[in-house]
C-alpha cells in the first residue's frame, strides 16, 4: 500500500469538524466581510467584486473572482461589476504568470448545477493555472489531486503580489 502524506491538511480537517469553516449562509457573501481576510483566503477586494483562493483547488494558485452581489447568473450582474471582474481576471493571470509560470489557463464560469457549479447560488469565475502534465494517473485513476503547495504558502505569495501591484 502506498501512502500520500499531507500533514498541512490537519488544520482543515479540524476546522471543518468543529464548524469554523462552515459559516452560516453563503460562503462567498461571508468571505470578504471578515476582519482577517487570510482566514477566508481573500487576496484582493474591489468596489464590486473580490478575488479569493479556492479552498479545494484543482491546481496550485487556483483563484476565483466573485461579485459581492449574491446572484447566480451573469445576466443579473451590472456592467460595472462585469468590468471589474474581468479586470481582476487579468490581474490574476498576471500574478499567476509572475509567480507560477503556468503553460496555460482554464478561465471560466460554471453557471447552474448542470454545468458543474459547486456553489450554484453565487456567481464566480475560476482562474486555474495549468501545466503540461499536471493531470496524471493519480487524478485519472485515483480520483485524487496532488497539490504541491500548501494553501497558506500560496495565499501569502498571491496576496503579497496583489498588494504590491495596487
Amino acid at each position: 500500500m502506498d501512502f500520500l502524506w499531507s500533514p498541512w491538511r490537519y488544520h482543515y480537517i479540524r476546522a471543518n469538524a468543529d464548524g469554523t469553516l462552515r459559516p452560516e449562509g453563503c460562503v462567498f457573501c461571508h468571505a470578504p466581510t471578515v476582519e482577517d481576510l487570510s482566514t477566508t483566503l481573500v487576496v484582493a477586494r474591489g468596489e464590486w467584486s473580490f478575488v479569493i483562493m479556492n479552498l479545494f483547488p484543482y491546481t496550485s494558485g487556483h483563484l476565483m473572482v466573485v461579485p459581492y452581489a449574491h446572484v447566480s447568473s451573469l445576466a443579473q450582474v451590472d456592467d460595472e461589476t462585469v468590468a471589474e471582474i474581468m479586470a481582476f481576471v487579468k490581474r490574476a493571470q498576471r500574478a499567476l504568470d509572475a509567480l507560477y509560470y503556468p503553460d496555460g489557463y482554464n478561465i471560466g464560469m460554471n453557471l447552474g448545477k448542470a454545468a458543474g457549479a459547486g456553489i450554484e447560488q453565487h456567481l464566480h469565475m475560476h482562474v486555474v493555472p495549468r501545466w503540461v502534465g499536471d493531470s496524471n494517473f493519480v487524478s485519472v485513476i485515483g480520483e485524487t489531486r496532488v497539490i504541491p503547495e500548501d494553501l497558506q504558502a500560496s495565499y501569502d505569495k498571491i496576496s503579497r503580489y496583489f498588494a504590491e501591484q495596487e
